[in-house]
């Protein structure tokens, strides 16, 4: 199979300066690769070197991550200030066929990214393949499979439950594994189950992590303080705050979209990220013990993530739509670096591009 060669181009779409990968023949079948968080469009780079030749694959770098321009996100919107960058690139000359409808791939926070680009364009979406995605209802503060707030404010969830340490190695440019705070450390034990998966891609990776924009603006983001549990609220600007479910809560309106795509679901069994058991949900790690004061499972339980994405695709399906759940043992938050032939697989059925091409 011929190795897809990775071209980089910058763009002005939306009104801002993108960064944006290119591979594979302009009128190939079309996929829209969107990343996570703390990352770039480089962490795409170990699968796309395994795609056949016969794919048009364009990966952006999100605002304020690699070296797309550091645009605010305004977090009072949710994920949306980066589906509209994404969604301008769809007619941005030279990137793809006129009027294509790419496969969307969303992996994390770009998970949340690709729901909110269905939402918006879903004329515009030939299927989703949604990678460890963020829950319908956002990161934390939530208590059952409805998304139900724990807290009125949604107290815990935002920038304010970060670590400091994290965000100042992060900001440093921490290249060090001499602490579990070490953006390295971070790659190493939370985005992947086994750090042997990110072999000699580990340097590309953690440039990606560590391109991360940091600030009041993109990430973390702006912290308020609640009068409840653990002390903290999301704020209205950053990163973090747009992946509060106070700001991003599209689980009613994806079920509503008139049009339904094949979504696939593809997740690892020892996600420590993105898990009903999240080690970045503060109310599980006060269950553990590791965040002082917490109030109890009945007071604030942990966010059941998985099942409440699991509800919400159900739904989806009962609405006319179709999805498809695959689980990978002994896999973490990137099944497309640590188990890239089955993410491949899920992948080209989606584009309908034979796998042996």
């Amino acid at each position: 199979m011929p190795r897809m060669e990775i071209e980089q181009r910058t763009v002005t779409a939306n009104g801002i300066t993108q960064q944006v990968r290119v591979a594979g023949p302009p009128d190939g079948v079309p996929v829209l690769l969107v990343h996570g968080n703390g990352s770039s469009s480089a962490f795409w780079e170990p699968l796309v070197r395994r795609l056949p030749a016969t794919l048009r694959v364009v990966a952006p770098d999100l605002r304020g991550y690699g070296d797309t321009e550091t645009a605010p996100v305004d977090a009072t919107r949710g994920l949306a200030d980066f589906a509209d960058d994404v969604a301008a690139l769809l007619d941005e000359p030279g990137l793809f066929a006129a009027g294509a409808r790419p496969v969307v791939v969303g992996h994390s926070l770009g998970g949340g990214v690709a729901m909110r680009l269905l939402i918006d364009h879903p004329d515009r979406v030939a299927a989703l393949l949604l990678e460890a995605p963020v829950s319908p209802y956002g990161f934390g503060g939530t208590r059952d499979l409805d998304g139900t707030p724990t807290t009125p404010d949604f107290a815990g969830t935002g920038a304010g439950s970060v670590n400091p340490d994290f965000v100042a190695r992060l900001a440093a440019g921490d290249r060090s594994a001499d602490a579990p705070t070490s953006p390295r450390s971070v790659l190493r034990t939370t985005y992947v189950a086994d750090p042997a998966s990110l072999g000699e891609d580990e340097e590309l990776l953690l440039d990606s992590l560590l391109s991360t924009a940091t600030g009041d603006d993109n990430y973390p983001g702006t912290a308020g303080t609640s009068p409840h549990w653990p002390g903290t609220a999301p704020g209205s600007r950053g990163v973090l705050n747009a992946l509060a479910p106070a700001h991003f809560r599209l689980a009613d309106e994806m079920v509503a979209v008139e049009v339904k795509p094949p979504i696939a679901w593809v997740r690892g069994d020892a996600d420590v990220i993105v898990s009903d058991t999240s080690l970045f949900d503060l109310a599980y790690l006060g269950s553990l013990g590791m965040v002082p004061g917490w109030p109890g499972e009945q007071a604030c339980p942990p966010q059941p993530m998985v099942g409440q994405t699991r509800a919400v695709l159900d739904r989806y399906a009962a609405a006319g739509g179709t999805y498809r759940e695959v689980v990978l043992p002994g896999c973490g938050h990137s099944p497309h670096v640590e188990r890239p032939a089955e993410f491949v697989a899920e992948l080209l059925a989606l584009t309908g591009v034979p796998a042996t091409n």
